[in-house]
């Protein structure tokens, strides 16, 4: 398998993380590109362009992140990170789709940030910052029903806070969110979060 990947997304972590945990990481090529250049070997694996993609070996490609990780997830049982059946794998479902929403909005703010000072909205900023607020109370109560020590819905949770440090270090949310603080630094001292710490490209 290929996975092409961004050190910078936290999608691409996800993926990784997921790789990592499932002890799949042997099976799979890392691909390290930028989707902004368009690089012709992700466009041909994804008509759209974007990160992170899993190329199988027949050729046929995964996207985008919930996909690749659900597909991972069903190549061994140790452990098993989405629940099979049950209320236990839609909280695990929707936890990731919480985590990937803060996502969302965290990176429409960088982008939005990267325009030129005149051309930025500060309504949408505003808007954007008020669904990471939201998000961050509901990953509070929603984290503990979470089944065991580490599944998709906990790996996506510590992805999405990860890059609030890494793109937005002047958000203070651990003073917001306490319990949430002291729950992220017990879980990101896993082999797999240190592993996929994110860097610059």
């Amino acid at each position: 398998m290929r996975l092409f990947y961004a050190p910078p997304s936290a999608y691409s972590r996800k993926v990784r993380i997921v790789a990592f945990e499932k002890n799949l990481r042997a099976d799979i090529e890392e691909v390290l590109c930028n989707p902004y250049e368009n690089p012709a070997l992700l466009l041909q694996a994804n008509a759209l362009g974007k990160i992170p993609a899993l190329q199988l070996e027949n050729g046929v490609t995964l996207y985008d992140s919930p996909v690749i990780c659900e597909y991972l997830d069903s190549l061994n049982d140790r452990p098993r990170l989405i629940p099979e059946t049950g209320a236990a794998r839609w909280d695990v479902l929707r936890a990731q789709a919480l985590a990937d929403g803060l996502l969302d909005a965290a990176v429409l703010i960088a982008q939005e940030k990267r325009r030129p000072a005149t051309e930025q909205s500060p309504d949408a900023i505003a808007r954007r910052n008020a669904v990471i607020d939201r998000a961050l109370e509901a990953m509070v109560r929603d984290l503990p029903t979470l089944p065991g020590a580490i599944n998709l819905g906990r790996i996506a949770c510590a992805c999405a806070l990860a890059y609030l440090d890494f793109r937005q270090p002047e958000r203070n949310w651990r003073a917001a969110f306490p319990v949430l603080a002291t729950w992220y630094a017990h879980f990101s001292e896993r082999p797999s979060m240190r592993a996929t710490e994110p860097e610059p490209m």
